[in-house]
C-alpha cells in the first residue's frame, strides 16, 4: 500500500502503525517512508508491505491499496494502483474524483471526522480504521496494540480517541 499527504497529517505514523501492526501478527513487513526536507507542509509518503510472504522489496510501484489524505497525493499515486484495487480518498480535503474506473473508490470525510471526535490530529486513524476494515490485512487489535506502543505512557490518554477513529473510519466501509 501507499500513503500520502503532506507533513503534519500523520500519513509517516499511519504506514508504521501498520507495519508494527503487522509484526504483531508475525507477518514480514516493509515500511519505506519518504518526505521532503520540510517537516510540516512539505509531501509525505510511505510505501508499506504487509505480508504472509517474505518481502522481495520495500519499493511498491503497483499497490493493492493507495490512501491519500490531500489532491496532489491523489495526481500522484492514482495511477500506481493495480486494476481491482482501493484508492481512499480524504473527501474533507479532495473534492476531486479520481479518473480511473477500474478501482474501488471510498470518500472518507477523515478531517470532519477527526474535528467531530474533538482531536483533528487523527484523521490518519480514520483514514486507516477505513482501510483496515474494507481489507482485513490486519486486525483492530492489532492496529490499536500499535497505537499503545508508539504513544507509550506518556501519551497513553489518547489512545481512547485514537480508538473511536479508527471505528469511525471502519464504520464507513462497512
Amino acid at each position: 500500500m501507499i500513503m500520502a499527504g503532506f507533513g503534519g497529517q500523520g500519513v509517516l505514523l499511519m504506514g508504521q502503525l501498520a507495519a508494527y501492526a503487522g509484526m504483531i501478527e508475525d507477518k514480514n513487513v516493509s515500511w519505506l517512508p519518504s518526505y521532503g526536507p520540510e517537516m510540516r507542509g512539505g509531501t509525505a509518503n510511505c510505501c508499506v508491505i504487509v505480508s504472509d510472504d517474505p518481502v522481495g522489496s520495500p519499493v511498491v510501484t503497483e499497490a493493492d491499496a493507495v490512501i491519500v489524505m490531500n489532491k496532489p497525493s491523489l495526481d500522484k499515486f492514482e495511477n500506481t494502483l493495480k486494476p481491482g484495487a482501493k484508492l481512499f480518498i480524504n473527501s474533507s480535503l479532495i473534492d476531486k474524483k479520481p479518473t480511473r474506473t477500474d478501482i474501488d473508490v471510498y470518500y472518507v470525510p477523515a478531517n470532519d471526522i477527526a474535528a467531530e471526535l474533538g482531536n483533528t490530529r487523527v484523521a490518519n486513524i480514520v483514514m486507516l480504521g477505513a482501510y483496515v476494515a474494507s481489507s482485513g490485512f490486519v486486525s483492530k487489535k492489532s492496529v490499536i496494540e500499535a497505537v499503545e506502543y508508539v504513544l507509550g505512557k506518556r501519551k497513553a490518554h489518547l489512545i481512547p480517541v485514537n480508538e473511536k477513529a479508527f471505528d469511525e473510519g471502519a464504520k464507513l466501509v462497512k
